[in-house]
């Protein structure tokens, strides 16, 4: 749970700071499409950082490894979706693009883990 809290901490610094700098450290030296591509990035890491926070609570109330693992999928998630839009963006290149959907089944295993150990536990 801890890890998870100071993961989730930590990403969520990130996403701040990630945000910021593209609403004005990339303004001007990046295509509209790219600023988009940006702000995808900057919004799924931030709704997968609450993810994070809400299962570390859940694992107050219950011991679950579903539950761990679904946070595990979201910390990759968090890597390839946004990690690789993130490179994407500034630099162009496609193989990033291409890696993202990886980050993307992470991101559904997780949320299909997350409903898995609400059935099961809750």
């Amino acid at each position: 749970m801890k890890a998870l809290l100071i993961i989730a901490a930590i990403s969520g610094f990130l996403t701040v700071g990630l945000g910021a700098f593209g609403a004005h450290g990339l303004e001007g030296r990046l295509t509209e499409k790219a600023i988009a591509t940006w702000e995808k990035a900057v919004l799924y890491q931030m709704f997968h950082t609450l993810a994070l926070i809400g299962i570390a609570l859940l694992l107050q109330k219950i011991q679950a490894g579903s539950l761990m693992t679904a946070g595990g999928f979201f910390i990759a998630g968090i890597l390839l979706f946004s990690g690789t839009l993130y490179i994407y963006a500034v630099s162009g290149i496609t193989v990033f693009a291409l890696i993202t959907p990886v980050g993307g089944v992470a991101f559904l295993i997780g949320w299909a883990l997350l409903g898995y150990s609400a059935i099961k536990y809750l």
